[in-house]
């Protein structure tokens, strides 16, 4: 490399120095909040939960938290979140059951049975031979009935058993026999428990 060279890579290098000092300064050093915001953005994407911001609430104020959750938006949440456990390619279900009390007696979600491998037996909806065997339907075990059986060894019978969609007809009947006797359906159709939540759910109850 001649003297030419050098001198033209090295005022590029000064320039680009420069430059990029000047951008830094104008777009965060001048707003200080956009550079914390891009800095939290880039931090949830990456998997760190970013700190929430201090609140401007009074130290002093006696009165309690606006804004938290209903007993029946925490008891949907928890079925939501039973249901992403679900391995069910086309549709994840969740189910928590209830007392009157407000106390969790079981929770559920759709899958096969304890000890019946996930990856064996099949997940399709439809048979390409017409074999019912070759679908699900034959094994998987619904999360309402799930949710029952999973009881911590406390009696269903009128309790509350929130479900993520509506039952089918078996378990509509199991519903009825073991948890809700003359129990009706109700359909709730919006939740204020997030914009993930607020679509259609049921609530079962006598």
């Amino acid at each position: 490399m001649n003297s030419r060279e050098l001198t033209l890579v090295s005022t590029a290098a000064v320039l680009g120095a420069l430059a990029s000092a000047v951008a830094f300064r104008f777009f965060f050093s001048s707003n200080p909040k956009k550079l914390l915001s891009r800095i939290d953005s880039s931090q949830s994407q990456n998997g760190v939960v970013a700190s929430k911001v201090v609140s401007s609430r009074s130290p002093f104020d006696p009165s309690k938290r606006k804004g938290y959750l209903s007993w029946d938006d925490y008891f949907m949440a928890i079925a939501f979140l039973s249901a992403e456990r679900s391995k069910d390619p086309n549709r994840q279900v969740g189910a928590c059951l209830v007392s009157q009390d407000g106390i969790i007696l079981g929770i559920g979600y759709n899958g096969f049975p304890r000890g019946c491998s996930d990856d064996k037996l099949p997940w399709a909806k439809k048979s390409k031979i017409g074999d019912p065997l070759e679908t699900k339907y034959p094994y998987v075990c619904h999360a309402e009935v799930n949710a029952i059986l999973n009881t911590n060894h406390a009696s269903a019978a009128g309790q509350r058993l929130y479900v993520t969609m509506f039952p089918c007809n078996e378990c509509a009947k199991i519903i009825i026999q073991v948890c809700c006797p003359f129990s009706s359906l109700s359909l709730f159709q919006r939740l204020t428990v997030g914009s993930s939540l607020k679509q259609n759910c049921t609530i079962v109850q006598n």
